[in-house]
Formats: C-alpha cells, sequence, structure tokens
C-alpha cells in the first residue's frame, strides 16, 4: 500500500521588501517565480511562489513579503533552514556565486558522510542551504540566470529545531509516513519517500531560545499527499489519534489542511493538483498577478495597494 504522505509539497516563509525577494530567488538562485497571486488571507500581501519549471512539490519555496513587519528569531519550535539541492561538482560555482553578490556564506562542510553543505541567509535573514550530491536526477528550472548544469533541482531537505526529537518523530512516523533514514549526533533524518526534496531533519537544540516569528522566518512546512481523497484519510487519521486539524481549505492551486506538530511548528498537508497550469500556461507562469475568484471583483483596488515588481534576471547572469 503506498503512503497517504509522499513528501514534502512546500515551505512557506515571511520577508520584507518584494521585489528584493524576487531578485534574490529568481536572480541570484536562479529559480522560477511559477506565480504571483495574494495571500487569501490579507490580500494587500503578494504571495510569491518559486520554484522548478512547473512548481513540482518538493520544489516550491513560498514567500509573504510583508514590508515593514518586524524580524524574527530562529530557535526552537521553528524551521529554521531550508536546504536546496544541487549537483556535487558544483560547489566552487555556488560559493563563486554568492560571493559574486555578496552573500556571506559559511564554509563547505560534510554531513552525513554523503553529502556536502553551504549555508547563508537571504537578504532577510531565512537560512537557507546548498546541499551538494549526485545523488538527485531532478532536472531543476534551466530558464534563469544559472548555468544550466548547476542549476539547483528543488529542495533537498529542510531542518527544525526542537528541545528533543521524539513527540514530533512520533507524529511524523506514526500520522505521516515517515521513517528514519539517518541519524548522528543530534540529527535526525526522517522522510516519506527516500529522496532529495523529501529529508526532515530534527535538530535536537535543548539549549536553544524558543524562535520568534517574523521577516527571516519560516511559517509554515506542507507535506504533500496525491488527491482529496487521500487528504481526508490523513485528516481522519490525525482527528483518530487526537491532532486537530483544520477544516479543507481551497487554495487555488491545491487544498490544504493545517495544525501545529508538538514542539509548535506550523504543518500542513497539500494535495498534488490541479497545480500551477490551472490558471496560465507553462510557457506564460508567474508573469501575471492572479487571485482567486473572491477577490477579482477588488483586483483595480487590490493592485493599488500592491509596490509594482520585477524582474531582472539579466543583472544576475
Amino acid at each position: 500500500m503506498e503512503n497517504l504522505i509522499r513528501g514534502i509539497h512546500h515551505v512557506t516563509a515571511l520577508a520584507g521588501n518584494a521585489q528584493e525577494n524576487i531578485e534574490f530567488y529568481t536572480g541570484i538562485l536562479g529559480l522560477r517565480l511559477v506565480k504571483k497571486t495574494i495571500n487569501f488571507d490579507a490580500p494587500d500581501v503578494y504571495h510569491f511562489y518559486y520554484g522548478d519549471e512547473t512548481g513540482n512539490p518538493g520544489s516550491i519555496l513560498t514567500f509573504f513579503p510583508y514590508g515593514d513587519f518586524p524580524k524574527g528569531r530562529h530557535g526552537n519550535g521553528m524551521l529554521n533552514t531550508t536546504s536546496f539541492s544541487v549537483p556535487a561538482s558544483s560547489i566552487t560555482y555556488w560559493t563563486e556565486r554568492l560571493k559574486k553578490f555578496g552573500i556571506r556564506y559559511k564554509e563547505p562542510k560534510e554531513r552525513f558522510e554523503i553529502e556536502t553543505v553551504v549555508y547563508f541567509e537571504d537578504r532577510d535573514g531565512l537560512g537557507l542551504e546548498l546541499v551538494f550530491s549526485d545523488s538527485d536526477t531532478r532536472p531543476g528550472y534551466k530558464g534563469g540566470p544559472v548555468l544550466p548544469e548547476h542549476t539547483i533541482k528543488g529542495f533537498y531537505n529542510v531542518e527544525i529545531w526542537e528541545e528533543g526529537y521524539e513527540r514530533t518523530a512520533g507524529l511524523l512516523t506514526e500520522q505521516l509516513d515517515h521513517k528514519l533514514i539517518v541519524e548522528k549526533g543530534n540529527r535526525f533524518r526522517f522522510a516519506a519517500t527516500n529522496s532529495p526534496g523529501n529529508f526532515v531533519d530534527i535538530l535536537c537544540a535543548p539549549d536553544s531560545l524558543k524562535g520568534l516569528g517574523g521577516n527571516g522566518t519560516v511559517h509554515h512546512i506542507a507535506f504533500n499527499t496525491p488527491t482529496a481523497e487521500t487528504q481526508m484519510e490523513v485528516r481522519q487519521r490525525l482527528m483518530k489519534n487526537r491532532v486537530n486539524p483544520t477544516p479543507v481549505l481551497d487554495r487555488s492551486y491545491f487544498t490544504s489542511i493545517y495544525f501545529r506538530e508538538p514542539g509548535g511548528v506550523l504543518f500542513e498537508v497539500a494535495t498534488s493538483g490541479p497545480g500551477f497550469t490551472a490558471d496560465e500556461s507553462k510557457e506564460d507562469l508567474g508573469k501575471n498577478l492572479k487571485m482567486p475568484d473572491q477577490y477579482e471583483k477588488h483586483r483595480a483596488e487590490i493592485e493599488k495597494s500592491l509596490p509594482p515588481v520585477l524582474l531582472h534576471p539579466e543583472k544576475y547572469t
């Protein structure tokens, strides 16, 4: 029997300046802006989706750029690092690229003896990594300013900090179809599918301060389930185990349920479809401001409230 949960769907974070966010992720990192829409709960705020060519699950990093919002703090009870997968041969290319655009980074280090990791942060302080490995066969997005042989393929893993790993591990393994893949020291790696783009690392950090939400922090992580039917099965399973998920919510490009894991991180389970080509062709993804039907009658007012943003990939070749 196949798992109801297949891996990571997306990660959503909070950012400051919308234009700086677009330039960092489409320019410096070379991801594709696959959807430019609005925050369904705050329509005067953009919602940007970045990913591979069509925004496949396991590649999607999304942002609410709130502008002048207080800066958050990394710490316990938060997803503190989102890692991208790149080829093992690309270390020199990427360290030189980060240096070229003034991005400070930590020197490469080995992890689990199978991957090399470079940590850095975006303009708002969001924790990011490049993981260099030859185990990822996904093509990534080759239409941006990064040389095709060095492009980001999607996520590699995410890193959650907790005082202890046991209760969160129990939720992942007993209700979200994950298995313990490997552990070393205070790092425990889980996955529903044992491949890059799906690894969830829990870091036991009992001496760390509790994290605080704000710009430069992750709002939630979403796990991928194939259909509305499998999503409902997950919801029923969670409720039987005294987890309190939300009702199913329509997010236009997928449907979602949300709940808190024991350490405090907001989890989501999102469906694979209908996907980002539901309202735009593959060629036009990210070019136009898209809105759910309930906001279309307010489009002129909403557009006036949003700062103008432009793509400048040619600045980052």
